[in-house]
């Protein structure tokens, strides 16, 4: 159970200890005992405000503060956890208890009993109450009024916009439509920012049915099946796969429309490497590409580091298609890890088959026990050259790719749960995620298909 409160410096440090690691939220709450999402929250803040977002201030705010912050937050379409942040307050719930009361008590909701009420009591007993309280009424009446319509047209907007944040000029028409009975069309048109005839012509367009509605329902479909690992460029290949040509624009457009952004970004990663040595010359070259499968393998090990423990992932991939021959993933860089690996990948090698086998210049790969068993099916060994990452850049980029589509987007409840992942993972990567370079298709498709056409 995590803590409920937590020392200004708690907060500090599991704010250094996020920042300064490649841990996600959820790993470094556990470690220290707390919720992830508070961690978040700490994160945004310190952003904002540096330490200074931890230091303890008076957290009585002003009615002018709280309506400068609703003002803030409703013209540049913040969330509440972005403009707690930004305003350097404790918690996004106050902003959303703000928001309600405004909208059910309206002004009088921000006085407090003590100062504010008395001192406008105080002040509307001074004057003549005949004339002076009647126009302040009015004035507070039609501010009350507008704030009521900002904070309304904040909700529906809330509803309507997309994953990005990007509010439409289709989506400004169809609040406007939905508020046009409480508030008055041309301040509704005012506060979207939005022409008239801009207005109304989306208006006209409500009633007819959309003509891109099975585009956008496909476009949505593959998107999720792809656990948003897909771009714009990616999904057009796809759409064309099953027939439909389409422009990569329009693809974008609706993209942008539907508020569907591909979720990868490429990270570093580091792969993991033993002792430089000097076995074989680099007889692949950078010639990174086969004319059959089974030709040319690479091959390399890397690291992943989860809850706490390493784990070594070593598998095989064929230049011709991309496609992992096979995989082994332990928790140490034992030899056996690349000589398990070696031994399932040479079960798919047919007879009397001429392979070239490429590795960095790793331990494992020195091993006497390694290049015999290479011998012994007749396969020549390649090795990059000392310092020469690019010369095994494939792997490398496969690694990026992995990394940046399943360990940074995923997460995972064990050790067991992630290899279970791992195994779905590299199962889409062969059959269903499709290359450009393979005509759009996927590695064991492009395999099938050169096979069938040959």
């Amino acid at each position: 159970m995590a803590k409920s409160k937590f020392t200004d410096e708690q907060k500090l440090q599991a704010v250094m200890m996020y920042l300064n690691s490649t841990k996600s939220y959820r790993e470094v709450a556990k470690e220290l005992g707390m919720d992830y999402r508070k961690i978040n929250q700490w994160v945004k803040r310190y952003e904002y405000n540096g330490v200074e977002a931890f230091v303890r201030s008076c957290t009585s705010y002003t009615q002018q503060f709280k309506l400068d912050v609703l003002n803030f937050m409703i013209e540049n379409g913040t969330s509440l956890l972005e403009t707690a942040a930004i305003f350097n307050i404790a918690s996004p719930t106050s902003i959303f208890n703000w928001r309600n009361q405004l909208e059910e008590q309206g002004l009088v909701a921000f006085q407090s009993e003590t100062k504010e009420r008395s001192f406008m009591n105080k002040k509307i007993n001074e004057k003549n109450k005949d004339s002076v309280t009647e126009v302040s009424v009015e004035e507070l009446q039609a501010e009350l009024q507008q704030l009521r319509m900002e904070v309304k047209y904040l909700k529906k907007a809330e509803c309507l916009s997309s994953t990005q944040n990007i509010i439409t000029n289709q989506d400004n028409a169809q609040i406007v439509y939905e508020l046009r009975h409480e508030f008055p069309v041309k301040e509704l048109l005012k506060r979207a920012d939005l022409p008239r005839s801009t207005y109304y012509y989306h208006v006209k367009q409500m009633g007819k049915p959309d003509p891109d509605a099975d585009l956008k329902r496909e476009i949505k479909e593959i998107f999720d099946e792809h656990e948003g690992r897909y771009g714009y460029r990616r999904i057009r290949d796809e759409l064309r796969n099953r027939g439909q040509k389409v422009n990569h624009k329009k693809v974008q457009r609706i993209m942008k429309e539907l508020g569907l952004k591909c979720q990868v970004r490429m990270k570093k990663y580091r792969s993991y490497k033993g002792t430089v040595g000097k076995i074989a010359p680099n007889h692949l070259n950078r010639e990174f590409t086969a004319e059959q499968p089974n030709e040319k393998w690479v091959t390399d090990i890397t690291e992943f580091k989860l809850f706490g423990e390493k784990l070594y992932f070593s598998p095989v991939l064929d230049l011709f298609n991309g496609e992992i021959i096979t995989y082994i993933i332990g928790p140490r860089p034992t030899y056996s890890l690349v000589s398990d690996m070696l031994d399932q990948a040479l079960e798919r090698l047919p007879e009397d088959h001429q392979l070239l086998m490429h590795s960095d210049q790793g331990w494992h790969y020195q091993m006497k026990q390694y290049r015999e068993t290479l011998q012994e099916k007749g396969i020549t060994q390649s090795m990059s050259r000392k310092g020469n990452c690019y010369d095994n850049s494939v792997m490398e980029n496969f690694f990026g790719i992995m990394k940046s589509e399943f360990l940074y987007l995923k997460e995972f409840e064990s050790i067991e749960h992630f290899k279970l992942e791992l195994e779905k993972y590299i199962e889409y990567y062969n059959n269903k995620r499709i290359k450009a370079k393979l005509k759009g298709m996927s590695p064991v498709q492009y395999r099938t298909h050169t096979q069938y056409a040959a």
